[in-house]
């Protein structure tokens, strides 16, 4: 069933951190600058379009409540990328993460001048700086600021571009996604300068005209010399106090060295023979990349993943309380065990010896997210476990090959249904499966995928055991149990000896209702959620609510007695639908 609305808010509450909130304002600020690109690209069409494109612009984002949101954005924005030159105590992750800090950085600095010449004077003075205006001042008056506009154009988009790619390249539409975003970020920007050019030139043919310069650069639309000097000096002003700005946190920086230096050393054990000396408030995974030691980080130290959790071992009393952010981290992952921690949160004040729970060469700090879904993502699927009943019997009076040969056959039977119907066979645990649907679909498809192919698993069986009559003393059974809900899919395991699978709630229940198709008579047992999500009457199967191990409240599920009878109830939705 599906949490009620307050839980969810209270989950997100508690996993917003500063970088949450950092992604917010971006993303706000990215919106902002999607707009200003394509109303550059009307260039392309006239300065007509222009002037029309640039009215709907500013009507839009000066729109008070939504001029709020923007500036607000940006103060934090920029505010929060100031505490991260402080806060980043490693710069050895891959270079797009310094590059992007330094051209987000370099922003404020090169988008100030544009900002006092339109908006401030727009504020103080009235003045009506639009594109003639500034095409005016750009191309003629200082043709180096065109340049300079083009610089700041690409850094801002390429900034936010980097951004968006460490946010949306753990999500599961990230990879089919990936080839239209590259498209968009190489199309916008240049239909964007190329609007710009074309808007330029068109002022720069159009500028020798008496009749031109009155219609556009009059007192009321360019200010005065005294106005403009004003402007220039609260450009100067800020470069001055943001460039200071900048200086104090680099030499805070080396001032906080200095200070954990002297305020001493601690030692952080591996727990296999590796002890490195470093000094106190630096997180486990930053002493980890500066002393080279390999550690799991598949989100780089964002505490977006869980990858670089640690056991410590010993006294945890000790050790500094979880964040918010880590402890909405460790909760989703069901880490109640004081002792588990993650390595990029937890920053020790004394010696500390810990394990790292996940192999480093399985998932390093820098690992690529070109298969997001192979290093760990949390997602929705549905669960079917099968299993043949009977199997300890059926060995009692045969040679082992008959055993395994029956075996297969079953297994391959119920494999031939679920790759039939859309599903992926998992695991193969014994005479059991594991299979998943919803890899690459929707949780209504999944989870008819999965009743139709439950059907249909009763379909082979039932030519499996026609084949093997002769061999035979009865027929064989089977169980079936269909849950869905979110879980975590990822590569598990050891070196050479990784498998994909899932893991979570949703995979274990799968297995509970499978086991209780032995108590209830019948071939297989599906969750409310399977049937609400497919779409099915509630007046189609048998409703019971049981007991689940593990789980301390009742769950509502529906008995199959005969799983063939899935497939009707399936096109019926279906056609109802239609």
């Amino acid at each position: 069933m599906a949490e009620p609305i307050h839980t969810r808010l209270t989950k997100f509450a508690h996993g917003v951190g500063v970088r949450q909130i950092r992604i917010g304002c971006g993303l706000v600020l990215f919106a902002y600058l999607v707009s200003h690109f394509l109303n550059h690209a009307l260039g392309n069409i006239s300065m007509d379009a222009l002037a029309t494109g640039v009215h709907y612009h500013t009507l839009f984002w000066q729109f008070p409540p939504v001029g709020i949101m923007f500036y607000a954005a940006a103060l934090v924005h920029s505010g929060l990328g100031v505490w991260a030159l402080y806060a980043r105590r490693q710069f050895r992750w891959k270079a797009i993460e310094p590059l992007q800090l330094v051209l987000g950085l370099s922003i404020p600095a090169l988008i100030i001048a544009h900002i006092a010449g339109v908006r401030l004077g727009q504020a103080l003075y009235g003045q009506q700086k639009l594109y003639p205006q500034v095409f005016y001042a750009y191309w003629i008056v200082w043709p180096y600021k065109m340049w300079l506009m083009y610089a700041v154009l690409l850094i801002a988009w390429v900034h936010g571009c980097i951004g968006l790619y460490f946010w949306l390249r753990m999500k599961a539409f990230y990879k089919r996604a990936a080839p239209f975003l590259l498209a968009a970020a190489v199309l916008i920007p240049t239909v964007a300068m190329l609007g710009l050019y074309q808007g330029g030139r068109a002022v720069v043919d159009d500028s020798d005209s008496a009749e031109w310069q009155a219609a556009n650069l009059s007192q009321r639309q360019v200010g005065t010399t005294a106005q403009q000097d004003v402007l220039e000096d609260i450009v100067d002003y800020f470069l001055i106090g943001y460039l200071g700005l900048i200086g104090l946190v680099l030499l805070a920086r080396g001032v906080r060295a200095m200070v954990e230096r002297r305020g001493g050393m601690i030692s952080l054990s591996y727990g296999n023979g590796r002890t490195v000396r470093v000094p106190r408030g630096l997180s486990v995974l930053e002493a980890s990349l500066r002393y080279q030691v390999p550690h799991a980080s598949v989100c780089g130290g964002r505490a977006r993943c869980s990858t670089c959790r640690i056991r410590v071992i010993g006294d945890c009393t000790a050790l500094p309380e979880p964040s918010k952010r880590e402890a909405f981290v460790l909760n989703r992952v069901g880490a109640t065990d004081p002792s588990i921690r993650l390595a990029c949160q937890l920053r020790p004040t004394a010696d500390l010896s810990f394990f790292q729970l996940f192999m480093p060469h399985a998932m390093s700090a820098n690992a690529h997210a070109s298969q997001p879904h192979r290093i760990g993502q949390e997602r929705y699927l549905v669960s079917m476990f099968v299993d043949m009943r009977g199997s300890t019997k059926l060995a009692e009076h045969r040679l082992p090959f008959d055993t395994v040969f029956i075996v297969n056959r079953f297994l391959g039977a119920v494999s031939q249904a679920v790759i039939a119907c859309g599903g992926q066979p998992n695991q193969f645990v014994g005479d059991g499966q594991l299979a998943l649907f919803g890899l690459q679909t929707s949780p209504q498809t999944a989870c008819r995928q999965a009743l139709r192919a439950a059907a249909m698993i009763a379909v082979n069986i039932d030519e499996l055991n026609q084949f093997l009559a002769h061999d035979l003393r009865e027929p064989i059974r089977f169980g079936i149990g269909i849950h869905g809900g979110e879980v975590i899919i990822g590569d598990i395991g050891y070196r050479d000896h990784m498998v994909f699978t899932a893991l979570g709630d949703a995979v274990n229940v799968a297995a509970r209702l499978q086991d209780m198709t032995k108590n209830l008579a019948c071939e297989a047992v599906l969750s409310e959620e399977v049937r609400i999500t497919a779409g099915l009457a509630a007046e189609s199967l048998p409703r019971q609510e049981v007991a689940i191990r593990g789980r301390n409240e009742p769950m509502i599920v529906r008995s199959v007695t005969d799983a063939r009878t899935l497939a009707a109830l399936v096109d019926s939705v279906e056609v109802a639908a239609a």
